[in-house]
């Protein structure tokens, strides 16, 4: 992958061993307080921006403005996608899409294909929705196909468990991805379908292939949690084709936008208008919500309180995530400002080190360290930043996903995931790292290699 020249130079505001110092003592110090003292992320990442611009010599006020300007863009840009992104996934979920996507894929896959289903519907489901959420609704589905197919749950449940896992990782609206992308200025139609064409291989290697040898070490009986009934289902559920139709609306407005870029270059068509115009990532998200609550709200028979009460709902479990993300923001304009993210870039320019590799280390190390994926993804973005403008823009959109990449690295027990899995599949802890931290490491190895391989095409 080439380097470019850069346009624009920051000045540092110290030598640069001592920013490389006040950069790494600001991670730690947000390592530290996420792992250790349990602090919440939004203040950790808070406190540690302000320690690198201590450490920096910057003035605290510069330190507050540069942080707070961070936080401010990365919210506008970011914090409306991920509220709308939250309401199509409650609408999919409440309105009983999502089982019907299940109950549908499931119904017609055959004992050898049905871990590549679980995959699949792990992938369908996550596309939409956030890793938890994700995740506690396959948990049943993964519990009562496991019990009828007489399938181990290990072989049923990792493709599914990849599934998700990859689209959290690489495929927007997800916040990481999306932080990453508005960090770096990527083009968000190209990283979707670029992340896409990444998450089917990655996917199938971390997924069904895995699983079975995986559920060779593994082998635990299903446990009685959802096992015993079904789930309760809405009198009435949108159809297959509909919800299907719904969930891939969004996708396919920002994948036209950027068609209509490659097709029309510089000319600007009113075709070309009307696809930039609707494949930007809000109106392509405010859409779907809009079209979601007639196809999947009203389709299930939801009165128009329920599907309002639905919306309303979904919101208060990710403020949360739309601060973190913002501190996350925060974070990445300090190291900017203090010119600490210039010296890095400059360091990999002069090293001839692959931008990717390094990409994707930097956010293994911080996943380890923080156990967060998103964590991992906006500091990584941050670091990364100024090279992201001495890039192609294909390599923009590698780039996020190399990040993405490295954000799912090995799951162990700083991270609230491991801890879901453990207690719904009712593992050990070995068993829980010998089956779901392998997945993900797998998972992450795979997708760089395949980025990688990308990468020798753009």
């Amino acid at each position: 992958m080439s380097l470019l020249s850069a346009t624009d130079t920051i000045v540092p505001a110290a030598g640069d061993g001592q920013l490389v110092t006040a950069a790494l003592v600001g991670i730690a110090v947000i390592v530290v307080l996420i792992t250790v003292v349990k602090l919440h992320p939004f203040l950790s990442l808070t406190l540690g921006s302000l320690v690198v611009g201590v450490v920096a010599d910057r003035e605290l006020a510069d330190v507050v403005t540069s942080f707070s300007n961070g936080v401010g863009k990365t919210v506008a840009g970011v914090g409306m996608l991920i509220a709308l992104g939250a309401m199509f996934g409650k609408l999919l979920a409440d309105s009983g899409g999502a089982d019907q996507i299940v109950d549908t894929i499931v119904g017609k896959a055959s004992p050898v294909a049905l871990p590549w289903a679980m995959a699949g519907i792990g992938a369908i489901i996550g596309l939409p929705m956030f890793f938890e959420i994700g995740l506690v609704l396959l948990m049943p589905v993964i519990f009562l196909v496991a019990r009828r197919s007489g399938q181990s749950l290990i072989a049923l449940g990792i493709p599914a468990l990849a599934g998700l896992s990859v689209m959290h990782g690489f495929v927007p609206p997800h916040p990481g991805p999306l932080a990453a992308v508005d960090a770096l200025k990527a083009d968000l139609g190209l990283t979707l379908g670029l992340g896409v064409l990444a998450a089917v291989p990655t996917a199938i290697v971390a997924g069904p292939l895995f699983a079975k040898v995986a559920a060779r070490w593994v082998d635990v009986p299903t446990p009685e949690l959802f096992g015993g009934q079904e789930r309760r289902a809405r009198p009435q559920r949108p159809s297959f084709a509909l919800t299907m139709t719904t969930v891939l609306l969004p996708v396919v407005l920002m994948l036209a936008k950027t068609l209509g870029d490659v097709l029309y270059g510089d000319e600007e068509p009113a075709l070309r208008r009307v696809l930039d115009f609707v494949g930007t990532p809000l109106v392509a998200l405010l859409l779907a919500v809009i079209v979601a609550m007639f196809t999947l709200g009203r389709g299930a028979g939801m009165s128009r309180d329920e599907v309002m009460a639905t919306l309303e709902s979904s919101l208060g479990p990710i403020a949360g995530i739309v601060f973190i993300v913002g501190a996350g923001g925060g974070f990445k304009e300090t190291l900017v400002d203090t010119g600490i993210a210039q010296v890095v870039a400059d360091w990999v320019q002069d090293s001839g080190f692959s931008v990717l590799l390094l990409a994707w280390l930097v956010a293994v190390l911080i996943r380890l360290a923080t156990g967060s994926a998103t964590v991992a993804t906006v500091t990584a973005a941050g670091i990364m930043a100024p090279l992201a403008e001495q890039l192609s823009t294909p390599e923009v959109s590698l780039l996020v996903l190399a990040i993405g990449a490295g954000s799912v690295f090995f799951s162990h027990v700083n991270d609230a995931g491991f801890w879901l899995v453990k207690e719904y599949f009712g593992l050990t802890v070995g068993q829980t790292i010998t089956s779901w931290s392998l997945m993900e490491t797998l998972l992450s190895v795979t997708g760089l290699a395949v980025v990688l391989l990308l990468g020798l095409a753009v």
